[in-house]
């Protein structure tokens, strides 16, 4: 639960971005190729669920998996304890 509370939060997604675009640069840069191309084209899972607002992992955890559901399903769990 806290990991989710981490990565549905603006400080998660702004992490998911930030290692989406490190990872994309260096599938284009370092490793190039074909190899570098599927680095870059994986790398666009985390930089769009930052930017839009769904958390894969989160979904894989039972959570939500868009983000503004998941903390509403967070909140309610905090609550209730």
């Amino acid at each position: 639960m806290v990991f989710v509370t981490f990565m549905t939060g603006n400080t998660g997604r702004l992490l998911r971005v930030i290692v989406g675009i490190v990872l994309m640069t260096i599938g284009l840069v370092v490793v190039k190729d074909t190899l570098g191309t599927v680095m870059a084209v994986v790398a666009l899972i985390p930089i769009a669920g930052g930017v839009l607002d769904f958390c894969v992992i989160g979904a894989v955890l039972g959570y939500p998996f868009r983000g503004a559901a998941a903390r509403e399903q967070l909140a309610r769990e905090r609550q209730s304890r």
